[in-house]
């Protein structure tokens, strides 16, 4: 075809910024995708093989962390956590955003303040920390519609398919989201080095037939090229399926990846693992569906969600705790997997609505990191001494994968080795060891039999034999290469190496009561230059010496040649960092082989953040929650002194180098207010039940749905999202003119998992829902009162939202299930009798709280008049008290405010507490706001979370804070919050500086009703 040359100079500029081009020719639409090898000129930073990424030309393992910015609303903490993940060996950090919470109201993006991505894009570049960007637009993870906007129920179509509709409808989002996310990349001096559109696009049904619609992933990819995305495109399989892989044609990615979630999400047994769970295929899989990419687990399980009624988070890490770490994560290593994300490194909380009906307010997801952001949970540290072996082993990118046996490498067919082998006599060889039976927990003795560049060796050498616990798993490395030193094997687990001056620091860890065994490619001889040298036995075997010890719970150091090898048992390893030391200024910079090289051995305790050096002196920043010895092993040999957390500090220097140091703890006093003594002041915000309220600002219930997937059973649509109300509390309002027959009122309400729901005639109760983790949706016949004939009644019915369903599978589009009213009969009379009238949050998609966002507030009165916010008008309010609650079936809003003094320099996590001790706990529901955030929703009879962490940022703790409550009760005996505290738990010295987000306070609100 012909073309004009107008448009031919169009498309090569466009082909220059790395997008794509759409033009008509004959009425059809052709698409002319970037030249890959233009687009490889621009985009030289991020490219790769079979075996990994390169990132500027260096071969790296990307060990990431799933963390989502919207779950953490405010913007100075995430530096916070990006130096945890940081600190663990991490170089890369996998994040979501959410589309409901940018695009509230079609076609007006909004992403600033607390939504705003530039932040958090800043801050991963502070910490070195390179970005995997999953912008959707469907990206699922446990968020209200799975990320979708509410409005969306009205797109007619297939959700997540080629059907014009919705590609239109996810332009504008896709469109800024993208171009955001373009200027953030490495290519532009930025941390995103890779990009992933659409999520987990791999399951269909319901005649959906298009499946793996090609098309439609293409088009999602399109989006991102046009807006700037020149970053290699990756994909997350819901499991290895093959979807979209490589050389399948039209929407094939660059990078193929897929999820796992071994152990599923059933935490109720946490020290039970079913058989058949650990994956022993992935790697065949892979070479069969994407041999031409790195391996990648773009999700692999961290920790699981938890549903209402489940079992509580603190079972779910004891589920996926540090032995589910050691045997599990070690197995993905045997499949050379050179993209691990872990799911979720850190989860935050579903404040303000937006979580999905199938969770909480908490999503601490039994992560290694806390909800509170604490590191104090044994898999944060073991996952430590995980990745930072990956982070000084490149040599593992370029073995191969060898087939499992029982047989070969062993003595014990108890046993299951996968080996990863070099190319050659001097190349690096590892070999996972683990159980035959993976849920083992029996202590099986063994040799190891391995080729090594000096033959085939049987280890132990010098007698005795290893030791493999229950439920552990090792990496035992041969021809390992440490700063130019052969270590011939090593029986013991690597934790890190580095170098510093002319002197090679090597780590090895061990378990409890086992011995090891450590051969190094040398004449030099050993000698133990610290600790004890009992149970440590030396011989030269050929052109390696060879060191024998049983672990220790004090660390030994033995010597030989320029090699410092440190001996420690697993759980002191534990209290060991390896910050990386830049070149220049104060940040760390991104993880390489070099910056890895050039670390230093910090024994320190709780965390330490980042060190540096400054003239004559290494800095260091570190938290501390106990007074704390500090050891420097490796110190830069330019540096002279040791400033913590900027305050010099007194510093012995012993025989083999090693800085000694200490920081004294005291923690301060924090006085937390009594909140039962706080003075109280509530509000009815049910006034809608009084005859004589007027709701003639409400939106009539006057519309056939647009709603494509559910058929209405009711005269006019009486679901939310038709008229704009996506979240939170729903009301509505049927009016009618009695016969005096009525007897009955039927009415099927649905508000997603454990929702509720209550009914009253005009001010009289007549029934209420108080609902089953379970169930989504509920029949209810009530019995009325005697009614006059010819007088108006009015029927009002609260619904409690508890968030979209998600929309994994194409074809269902569950997503668009709709909340509010299914179908209702008043006896005797026909259904369009009723004129109902209806309203969610003030403006629905017209949301008047720009900065707290569109899922925040719902509809009940307090919320619509905004007197959540910080300073409401309670001045004339009644002096009444949630802990004196209601005595019959209600909703008041209750409101307090106090004032914190928290010492500066302490991250002192705080928590609000609902009591429930009761057999048979009461059916009522209660909102926390803290100034103007929703960051709790607790359902007493259904539970479980009763602690609502609130970090400091939403809380100010040095000044004023304002608490809102709304107290639902749905039973006909009243009911009362049985307590109510605001709890800290240990104090943490920390650098961290916190800065509090915008707290708009009350301002009466313009056609608030």
């Amino acid at each position: 075809m012909k073309l004009s040359s107008s448009w031919v100079i169009a498309c090569l500029a466009a082909q220059a910024a790395g997008a794509a081009i759409s033009h008509s020719v004959n009425g059809f639409t052709i698409t002319e995708h970037p030249d890959p090898v233009k687009r490889d000129l621009l985009q030289k930073y991020v490219t790769w093989d079979d075996k990994s990424l390169f990132v500027n030309g260096e071969r790296i393992m990307l060990f990431s962390g799933e963390i989502h910015p919207y779950r953490l609303p405010v913007p100075s903490l995430w530096i916070d956590v990006f130096q945890k993940i940081k600190a663990l060996g991490f170089n890369c950090v996998s994040f979501y955003t959410d589309w409901a919470l940018l695009e509230g109201k079609p076609g007006e993006y909004t992403a600033e303040g607390i939504f705003a991505l530039e932040p958090f894009f800043d801050a991963a570049k502070e910490a070195g920390i390179y970005l995997l960007a999953r912008p959707g637009p469907y990206v699922n993870a446990e968020a209200s519609g799975g990320g979708f906007p509410g409005w969306l129920q009205r797109v007619n179509g297939t959700l997540r398919s080629s059907d014009e509709d919705f590609l239109k409808a996810t332009d504008n989002y896709m469109a800024n989201v993208a171009a955001t996310m373009a200027k953030g990349q490495i290519t532009n001096g930025g941390p995103i080095i890779l990009f992933q559109p659409e999520n987990e696009y791999s399951g269909a049904c319901c005649g959906y037939e298009d499946f793996p619609d090609g098309a439609f992933m293409q088009y999602v990819q399109d989006q991102a090229h046009k807006a700037g995305i020149v970053v290699p495109i990756i994909s997350n399989d819901a499991y290895a399926g093959g979807h979209n892989a490589p050389g399948t044609g039209e929407g094939a990615v660059d990078i193929y990846g897929h999820d796992n979630y071994p152990l599923g999400f059933d935490c109720a047994k946490p020290s039970t693992w079913p058989e058949g769970k650990l994956p022993t295929d992935f790697y065949t899989t892979h070479m069969k569906q994407s041999p031409s990419t790195p391996y990648s687990l773009i999700e692999f399980q961290a920790g699981a969600f938890d549903p209402w009624g489940g079992v509580g988070f603190t079972k779910c890490a004891a589920l996926l705790n540090h032995e589910f770490e050691r045997v599990f994560y070690k197995n993905n290593l045997s499949f050379r997997v050179a993209i691990l994300n872990l799911y979720m490194t850190f989860g935050g909380t579903n404040w303000g609505n937006l979580g999905h009906p199938g969770g909480y307010t908490s999503y601490d997801y039994g992560s290694p990191i806390t909800e509170s952001r604490n590191v104090t949970r044994e898999k944060y540290s073991e996952l430590k001494l995980i990745a930072n072996f990956a982070r000084v082993s490149p040599a593992y990118l370029v073995s191969t994968p060898g087939a499992l046996t029982t047989s070969k490498y062993t003595t014990s067919s108890d046993l299951a080795v996968t080996p990863l082998l070099g190319g050659n006599k001097t190349a690096s060889s590892f070999f996972v060891v683990r159980h035959s039976d993976y849920s083992s927990q029996e202590a099986v003795d063994y040799k190891l039999k391995v080729p090594t560049s000096a033959g085939t060796v049987t280890i132990p050498q010098l007698g005795g034999s290893l030791t493999l616990s229950g439920r552990d798993s090792k990496v035992h490395v041969v021809d390992y290469d440490v700063a130019g030193t052969n270590i011939l094997y090593s029986s013991a687990e690597v934790f890190t190496w580095t170098k510093s001056g002319k002197s090679k620091i090597l780590v090895l860890y061990g378990g409890p009561n086992e011995h090891h065994e450590l051969a190094v490619s040398s004449k030099s001889k050993a000698s133990v230059i610290e600790g004890s040298s009992s149970s440590i036995t030396t011989k030269q075997v050929g052109k390696a010496v060879v060191i024998g010890w049983d672990v220790d719970t004090t660390r030994r150091i033995v010597q030989v040649g320029d090699l410092k090898i440190v001996l420690l048992d697993r759980n002191s390893a534990y209290n060991y960092w390896v910050p990386q030391v830049p070149t220049k200024g104060t940040s760390p910079g991104y993880s390489s082989q070099k910056a890895a090289a050039s670390s230093i051995i910090v024994k320190a305790g709780y965390l330490v953040r980042t060190a540096f050096v400054q003239g004559d002196d290494l800095h260091l920043t570190a938290d501390f929650n106990a007074t704390t010895p500090i050891e420097v092993i490796g110190a830069p040999p330019m540096a002279k002194n040791l400033v913590i957390n900027g305050k010099e500090a007194q510093v012995k220097v012993d025989k083999n180098g090693i800085w000694s140091s200490s920081v004294a703890y005291n923690a301060p006093k924090v006085e937390l207010p009594t909140l039962k003594s706080l003075k109280w002041k509530s509000i009815d915000t049910l006034p809608e039940v009084e005859t004589s309220y007027d709701d003639s600002a409400w939106v009539s219930a006057d519309q056939a749905t647009k709603n494509s997937l559910f058929k209405l059973k009711t005269p006019t649509s009486l679901f939310a999202s038709d008229y704009g109300f996506h979240t939170g509390t729903l009301l509505f309002r049927g009016h009618f003119v009695a016969t005096g027959d009525e007897k009955t009122f039927f009415v099927q309400t649905q508000g997603g998992s454990a929702f509720g729901s209550s009914v009253w005639l005009n001010e009289n109760h007549i029934g209420s829902w108080g609902g089953i983790d379970t169930d989504d949706d509920h029949n209810g016949t009530y019995t009325l009162p005697t009614l006059k004939k010819d007088e108006s009644y009015v029927l009002t019915v609260v619904v409690d939202n508890m968030g979209l369903n998600e929309n994994w599978v194409i074809g269902e589009d569950q997503m668009k299930n709709p909340r509010g009213i299914l179908n209702y009969e008043l006896s005797g009379r026909s259904a369009s009798d009723i004129t109902w009238k209806l309203t969610g949050n003030l403006g629905g998609e017209d949301y008047l709280d720009k900065v707290r966002g569109p899922l925040n507030e719902g509809g009940l009165y307090a919320e619509r008049q905004g007197l959540h916010q910080p300073q409401p008008p309670s001045q004339s309010w009644k002096s009444d008290s949630p802990f004196d609650g209601l005595s019959a079936p209600g909703i008041k809003f209750y409101s307090a405010s106090f004032d914190l003094d928290i010492e500066e320099g302490w991250d002192v996590p705080l928590y609000f507490n609902f009591g429930n001790s009761t057999s048979s706990p009461a059916a009522y529901r209660v909102q926390l706001y803290v100034n103007g955030y929703q960051y709790g929703k607790y359902v007493n009879n259904i539970g479980p979370q009763t602690s609502f962490p609130v970090p400091e940022g939403i809380l100010n703790y040095r000044g004023t804070n304002y608490l809102g409550l709304s107290l639902w009760v749905l039973e006909s005996e009243g009911a009362k919050l049985e307590s109510f505290d605001l709890i800290h738990t240990t104090p943490v010295l920390t650098a961290l500086k916190v800065e509090s987000v915008d707290q708009p306070k009350y301002e009466k609100r313009k056609g608030a009703y």
